[in-house]
């Protein structure tokens, strides 16, 4: 081996090293974690009004989280334990079938609730993953806690009720009801309408397979609404 080789070989190695150790630092975030638990409750009281009471049981149930873009908050086949509450960044759940082709099955933004309800619920293993966009702050709730609390505390009873009948009946039978009455475009269009910044948030293929159409498709509607503007 020549000089000039050795010299490489302790360049590759370095580089490698560097990158094993920036692999490993975990995300610094520095946030006010009282904004967010604020931001919280918010959400809670949005459903439903719940007492100052019931606020603290909650609040002792929760636990902060940050992740890198890129990281995975819940792998497919992996039991789920909490309910994500996304005080910053985006979220995706998505589906890969067996030729390695992904289909995101939503997206969440701030302020909303993410999770694998029905692994939360039967305690079975989780058909998809969740994986951040962006750098994210997440509130974790202890999944197991919080039932125990929802049934024993009537106003947290009425959140949980008010909120799976908006995001797991209503929104969920308008979406698939979109997806059947409503070319691209249009649910192109009503995304934008509910997240104005999303195109400049995350790539576009992720918007793209959430509409259901390819990354080409959405840019040739992209094109067509520049246009008409």
């Amino acid at each position: 081996m020549t000089k000039k080789d050795l010299f490489f070989l302790f360049l590759n190695k370095k580089t490698l090293c560097l990158y094993r150790l920036q692999a490993r630092q975990p995300l610094i975030m520095t946030f006010n974690k009282e904004i967010h638990l604020h931001n919280l409750k918010l959400a809670f009281e949005s459903y439903a009004p719940i007492s100052e009471k019931s606020w603290k049981k909650i609040e002792n149930i929760t636990e902060f989280q940050t992740l890198k873009k890129g990281e995975t908050v819940l792998q497919n086949g992996e039991i789920a334990k909490n309910l994500h509450f996304i005080a910053k960044g985006i979220l995706r759940t998505f589906i890969t079938d067996e030729q390695g082709n992904f289909y995101n099955k939503n997206l969440f933004l701030e302020n909303s609730f993410a999770g694998s309800k029905v692994s939360l619920m039967l305690q079975t293993p989780s058909n998809f993953t969740i994986e951040a966009l962006e750098d994210c702050i997440l509130i974790n709730i202890n999944y197991k806690k919080y039932i125990t609390l929802i049934n024993e505390n009537d106003d947290l009873k009425n959140f949980y009720i008010a909120h799976l009948e908006k995001n797991w009946i209503i929104e969920k039978e308008q979406r698939e009801i979109a997806f059947v009455m409503e070319n691209a475009t249009e649910r192109y269009v009503k995304l934008l309408e509910k997240n104005p910044d999303i195109a400049d948030r995350i790539p576009l293929l992720h918007i793209a397979s959430h509409l259901g159409i390819t990354p080409t498709q959405l840019s040739r509607i992209r094109k067509s609404l520049e246009k008409d503007l």
